[in-house]
């Protein structure tokens, strides 16, 4: 995945790189909840630029161990849809999520990065009506595919001083109950 950000700020990758271990790690921990990931990766600094980052994030990513994997997964939440979608979407959206988490065991995560709010929805929901044929094991790989894009995002948004990544659309952390909002 490339990504089309601009460098992160030298400040920012400063500090991140000078930072003590621990406050290092909880940055991390913001882009992908997986402990072993956010460790290596903070073990491996300082970083020259974004992109010695963004490599060795996508590697550790890559790597993950089942159990870091699945501590990766149960940090996720569903993608929030946009405050103005019709009643029947999410109730469509939430229909797909049990299917989904009833399947997997787990949260439907989906890199939506470069797309336009009005087309997340669409993704999202043939992304998970595509997903559901898969077997569990080619599920994960998915997954963990999707969270490595994910966690680069995430992290390049973390490094270029726009707050905390999981509050950037579309990559929006933390799970909503769904308000069927008036049509």
């Amino acid at each position: 995945m490339q990504t089309r950000a601009s460098p992160a700020t030298p400040s920012a990758l400063g500090h991140f790189n000078a930072a003590p271990a621990d406050e290092a790690v909880d940055t991390l921990l913001t882009c992908l909840g997986s402990r072993d990931w956010a460790l290596r990766l903070s073990a491996h600094r300082p970083y020259p630029d974004l992109p010695a980052l963004l490599a060795a994030a996508d590697e550790a990513a890559y790597d993950l161990p089942p159990a870091a994997l699945t501590e990766a997964l149960s940090a996720e939440a569903l993608p929030a849809l946009p405050p103005d979608t019709y009643a029947a979407a999410h109730t469509a959206l939430n229909a797909a999520h049990a299917a989904y988490e009833s399947r997997f065991g787990h949260v439907f995560v989906i890199c939506l990065d470069g797309l336009k709010a009005d087309e997340a929805l669409d993704h999202v929901l043939a992304g998970i009506r595509s997903r559901l044929s898969n077997d569990p094991e080619e599920e994960r790989l998915v997954a963990s595919e999707e969270l490595r894009g994910l966690a680069k995002v995430r992290l390049t948004h973390a490094l270029q001083g726009r707050g905390e990544p999981r509050d950037q659309p579309p990559t929006v952390r933390t799970r909503q109950t769904t308000q069927t909002p008036t049509p």
